[in-house]
């Protein structure tokens, strides 16, 4: 389970404490950078755990998608939920320049006033809560994925297919 431990606030959960949107705050070590990797620390189901990646368009700002751990992103389906031609994963640099925050701690919480439209797969709709990035590497947030969904107003997508 998740190490106890006293953690800085992030924007992240400030935000959810300004809206009073309860949310467990889950801490691993900051080194594990991948969804799935999270999921084995903390003992959680992978499908659990969304990971929250850069998609960049041909113009215009880019995307941030939330999808499962134990997904891949499917960037075909995805630019068909979305209306684009054709998307592209952001590599781990421009990812970074993109939001500010490093691989692995990025959030769409953090996220909300720097205007990136914001994805999640449908595949959350057939869960009660789920676990995102606080915007900070090691530290995870648990929250209802409606709470989720109405704080960050992001769109319902077609985005992950098996790994």
């Amino acid at each position: 389970m998740a190490v106890k431990k006293r953690v800085p606030r992030t924007n992240a959960m400030r935000l959810l404490d300004a809206h009073r949107i309860a949310y467990e705050v889950l801490v691993f070590a900051p080194d594990i950078h991948s969804a799935t990797g999270v999921a084995e620390a903390l003992g959680l189901p992978p499908d659990t755990v969304y990971k929250t990646l850069v998609v960049q368009r041909r113009e215009g700002k880019p995307l941030l998608v939330m999808v499962a751990g134990n997904k891949r992103l499917d960037l075909k389906a995805l630019a068909a939920s979305v209306g684009e031609a054709k998307l592209r994963m952001a590599s781990h640099h421009d990812a970074e320049a993109l939001t500010g925050l490093p691989v692995g701690g990025i959030s769409a919480l953090a996220l909300l006033n720097k205007g990136f439209e914001i994805c999640i797969d449908h595949a959350a709709q057939d869960l009660d809560r789920v676990v995102v990035s606080a915007g900070k590497r090691g530290v995870d947030l648990c929250l209802a994925v409606s709470d989720l969904v109405r704080m960050t107003r992001a769109r319902w997508v077609d985005a992950g297919s098996p790994a």
